[in-house]
């Protein structure tokens, strides 16, 4: 693990977003961290399309997507 650096106001909304997630900051920033890095890796595709293909990535079934949009 190693550290970085990142300014006072990013660590604020770091924090902020944190708290509406349920995720600590570390959490938080490292999950925004994986969804940058994957947008930068597939840029045909849309944030949903990004979290969507992860959580089946992850063993959540498309359909429970769908009824929770509901």
């Amino acid at each position: 693990m190693g550290i970085v650096n990142i300014d006072d106001e990013l660590h604020d909304n770091i924090r902020k977003a944190s708290s509406v997630s349920g995720r600590s900051i570390n959490a938080q920033a490292g999950f925004w961290i994986k969804i940058g890095m994957l947008c930068e890796l597939n840029p045909q595709l849309s944030f949903h399309e990004i979290v969507v293909r992860e959580l089946t990535a992850a063993g959540v079934r498309p359909a429970a997507l769908a009824a929770a949009e509901s």
